[in-house]
């Protein structure tokens, strides 16, 4: 029998109790309930109004069901299935429906207005006015002041994307997941590192592809198993096989995403027009950093820039190591050639293999050390839980204290891929607390996940140096919510502009390439030695190998994010829309033989949500300039210094979107952000 599960308060959610079943339920009640309690607000008389009564009562109003929709959203992700998305895909529209009838009705709106002519409102400082004026900017953004048809249009418009969204994101999952190669002559495997070949070797066994005594291996396009394969394998047609089977996910029958991306463009771009905008780029980006679209694709372009003299001398340089190995004419690599190749030019030029660093990498000690530092630099202690129910058995659960031994939050750790998993790597919140109008400080609770290289039958967790990035990235995004001391639960943590959202996580990574920080965890699993400093060394000389490279890669996303958003019409009116794209990006990409496509039949980033990154993904090269700029103050004052760490906790992790992030940063750094320190960290320049 179905229950209101998801609405169970809960710090410690039970699980086990969240069916598919009690989905429609739950979800229905909280919908109910959340509208029930905005007619209440409606209700009210003008000249009864107040910041208790209308602004902090509809905050109020939407959080149960936020929360609850939030433990589904977040199920739908790490635990999908059949049930789980028919009832997921069941609810989605519904509750897409309702947030944005929220922002278009029109008497919440005039009760919104009239308190805001009030003396009450004009009194209100600090995170109240803060909370007021970012209000009134939602509602406004949201199409409050549209005429009643225009609204009903703009509701239809939100329903339909999210719809859309979903449909895409599963598309790009079930493709992903649709696909096995599997390889019965050893041979084959020359060159493919050992834990990769296990990896591949236990998966055939529990698929029943395997058995002991007649091996087979087995391959998907999940990134521990294919990425190890496109830089090691050596046999090319192999290579080939997997880059083709990759290249093409959301590309194909019945999972072929072309035409819910027209549609998805040509809603956005219907949706900024009818609120006033040209393009949907400067709809998204008019309350971020950049604050227009052409700020954002000028800054990104000019990244490109300041990389393309180096950019075509990488290029260069790989096709002729190629020639030089095999003596076949120089030319473009075939995309499938260019991570292995690359990796050869690499062990070359550095004698560095990213795979010796591996044995130094268990995923449980980067995690000890990972709370380590964040003991030593932000004054916080984390402990790990058994006793509370996770929603897999791979999954951790951990609280934190802070300096002053205050429970602050608690969150839970899902490290490795499933196939009822999304790919990638992300957080999320699923409790805000934070300070209350009574006085009490309230626990968070959070979640991190991502797709890392797991255990195999009798080797632990050995994690690439990329994968150790991922997990410190994706903490600095938890803390950024844990240590939210906002008393406005929608403005705590990361609800923030977007090209400020990574700073908290990109800024972590740096401490991934410091000899101390890496001392904290870097121990080899069997013999606990540190990293030797020789080839520490190599490593940081061979950070900066083919940094051009992967500075245009991320050049060559973001403008085509952005372009795509600003120049829609065109974009939708092309009759071959991979070709057309590819043609405004072809200076930003690797020359190949065949052309690689575009991944916007795969580009989650932009295409799985409504919203999420789209006309953003430039938001990781602008957080790049803030984070490389703010670590220079940890690199001058000690990069374990409390007083820093104090410092950056005060002004960044606690604030959430108390203040404008440039303020913000300006508080950290006593200055405005200098694109140098990105710079010379990427190699794009030398020292002075």
């Amino acid at each position: 029998m179905a229950h209101l599960t998801f609405l169970d308060k809960s710090f410690h959610i039970h699980w086990s109790k969240l069916t598919p079943e009690s989905v429609e339920l739950s979800i229905s009640q909280a919908i109910g309930d959340a509208q029930k309690s905005i007619e209440c607000i409606t209700s009210l008389d003008l000249s009864e109004v107040s910041y208790q009564n209308t602004l902090l009562a509809l905050e109020e109003a939407v959080e149960p069901l936020s929360v609850a929709w939030g433990k589904v959203s977040h199920l739908q992700s790490v635990c999908d299935s059949t049930e789980l998305r028919a009832a997921y895909n069941k609810m989605l529209p519904l509750v897409s429906a309702f947030y944005t009838s929220i922002r278009l009705n029109p008497k919440l709106w005039e009760r919104i207005k009239a308190f805001l002519q009030t003396h009450e409102a004009n009194a209100l400082s600090g995170i109240h006015k803060r909370f007021l004026e970012e209000s009134i900017a939602d509602f406004k953004e949201a199409g409050a002041d549209l005429s009643p048809e225009k609204r009903e249009r703009l509701s239809q418009i939100q329903t339909k994307l999210a719809e859309l969204t979903q449909k895409y994101s599963e598309n790009v999952l079930d493709a992903t997941n649709a696909y096995e190669l599997i390889i019965e002559d050893e041979s084959r495997l020359k060159g493919l590192p050992l834990h990769a070949k296990k990896a591949a070797f236990e998966s055939a066994l529990a698929k029943s592809k395997a058995t002991q005594e007649k091996p087979a291996w087995r391959f998907t396009l999940h990134a521990p198993s294919i990425e190890p394969c496109m830089m090691y394998l050596e046999d090319s047609a192999l290579r080939e096989q997997l880059w083709r089977a990759s290249s093409s996910i959301g590309s194909v029958a019945p999972y072929d995403n072309q035409g819910l991306i027209k549609e998805i463009l040509s809603l956005r771009d219907e949706k900024a027009k009818l609120l006033g905008k040209s393009h949907f780029a400067d709809l998204v980006l008019q309350r971020r950093m950049a604050k227009t679209a052409t700020t954002a694709l000028r800054f990104i372009e000019d990244i490109g820039e300041r990389a393309s003299v180096l950019f075509k001398e990488e290029c260069d340089a790989l096709e002729r190591f190629k020639t030089e190995l095999t003596h076949a004419p120089q030319g473009p690599l075939a995309p499938w050639d260019i991570a292995y190749f690359s990796e050869k030019l690499r062990q070359k030029e550095y004698a560095f293999d990213e795979e010796i660093l591996r044995p130094y990498f268990e995923v449980s000690q980067v995690i000890g050390g990972l709370f380590q530092l964040a003991q030593r630099v932000f004054g916080l202690t984390i402990t790990e839980r058994t006793d509370v129910e996770t929603w897999h058995p791979q999954v951790t659960f951990y609280d934190i204290k802070n300096a002053n031994a205050v429970h602050v939050g608690s969150f839970y750790a899902d490290w490795h891929p499933r196939e009822s998993k999304r790919g990638g790597a992300w957080m999320n919140y699923l409790i805000t607390g934070g300070p209350t109008a009574s006085g009490k400080r309230l626990p968070h609770l959070g979640l991190i996940c991502g797709n890392l290289t797991a255990p195999s039958k009798d080797t632990p967790a050995l994690l690439t140096h990329r994968e150790v990035e991922t997990i410190f990235h994706e903490f600095g995004h938890l803390l950024h919510h844990l240590l939210g001391e906002v008393a406005i639960k929608s403005l705590n943590g990361v609800n923030v502009a977007w090209d400020f959202v990574e700073l908290p996580s990109q800024i972590m990574e740096n401490w991934c390439w410091e000899k101390e920080g890496l001392d904290l965890f870097a121990r080899h699993y069997q013999t606990k030695e540190p990293i030797p400093e020789e080839l520490f060394q190599k490593m940081i000389k061979a950070k900066r190998f083919r940094t051009a490279c992967m500075t245009m890669r991320q050049v060559a996303f973001a403008k085509m994010d952005l372009l795509l958003h600003i120049n829609t019409e065109e974009f939708i009116k092309a009759d071959d829309l991979e070709s057309y794209l590819r043609s405004k990006i072809a200076s930003h990409l690797i020359p190949t033989n065949p052309k690689a496509p575009t991944i916007i039949r795969r580009f989650t980033h932009i295409f799985a949500d409504p919203v999420g990154y789209a006309a953003g993904y430039y938001s990781y090269k602008w957080a790049e300039v803030l984070d490389a700029d703010a670590f220079t103050r940890f690199k001058k004052e000690g990069i374990f210094n409390p007083k820093t760490g104090s410092d950056f906790v005060r002004t960044i992790l606690s604030q959430g979107n108390a203040l404008d992030p440039a303020e913000l940063f300006r508080t950290f750094m006593g200055r405005d952000p200098d694109i140098q320190a990105l710079l010379l960290r990427a190699g794009l320049v030398g020292a002075a």
